[in-house]
């Protein structure tokens, strides 16, 4: 007596199945952009030390760039660099992520507040700033922020009153950094450790 063999064909995914692998095809995806990022903005926040003087002390790039040696100025060289790359970013993820300008917007202002954190706690140790710990605050600062949009990108979509509260966020501390370029208030964290002026100063 023989036995009857079933013909068995190539195996079917179900469609759970295939929702959970195009789930984790976009999730790296997103993932890999957030990394560029890291890198992306290390790189063009480092330049943006520099572009003023390089500039030829233009007008204009005063509003994005490090004017001088103050806290302040320098929270800028994370910011205008994650607004470039967010920019850039957007166009791939848009289809692939949720809460876009959420994460974008939480990263805007935890990069700064990472700097500031970090900064008034060693110094106030120290006596002192060194200029390899806020090289490595920065960088600190841009990874955490990253990290914790690409958590925002991958969670549930949140609420639209969010998406409204973080365009508004995104647009005034932009309008802020750019109009304390030029009307700066006389408080510690404007003032340039170098020579103490506040504001626009040439060869800082």
């Amino acid at each position: 007596m023989g036995y009857k063999t079933e013909k068995t064909g190539p195996a079917v995914l179900h469609e759970s199945e295939i929702s959970i692998i195009k789930e984790e095809i976009m999730n790296e995806g997103i993932k890999n952009w957030e990394l560029v990022g890291i890198i992306f903005i290390s790189i063009l926040g480092s330049l943006f030390h520099f572009l003023f003087e390089l500039s030829n002390y233009n007008i204009i790039v005063a509003g994005f760039a490090a004017v001088n040696e103050s806290v302040w100025e320098h929270l800028k060289l994370p910011f205008f660099p994650l607004l470039i790359f967010s920019l850039i970013e957007y166009f791939y993820v848009k289809e692939e992520g949720n809460n876009f300008i959420i994460g974008k917007a939480v990263a805007g202002y935890l990069m700064p507040t990472v700097i500031v954190i970090i900064f008034y706690s060693y110094t106030s140790i120290l006596g002192t700033n060194l200029l390899n710990i806020d090289i490595l605050s920065f960088l600190v600062a841009v990874v955490i922020g990253q990290l914790l949009s690409f958590k925002i990108l991958l969670s549930p979509e949140f609420s639209k009153k969010f998406f409204i509260i973080s365009w508004i966020a995104l647009i005034l501390l932009a309008f802020i950094f750019i109009l304390f370029t030029f009307f700066t208030p006389e408080f510690p964290i404007f003032q340039d450790s170098t020579n103490g002026q506040y504001g626009i100063v040439k060869n800082h």
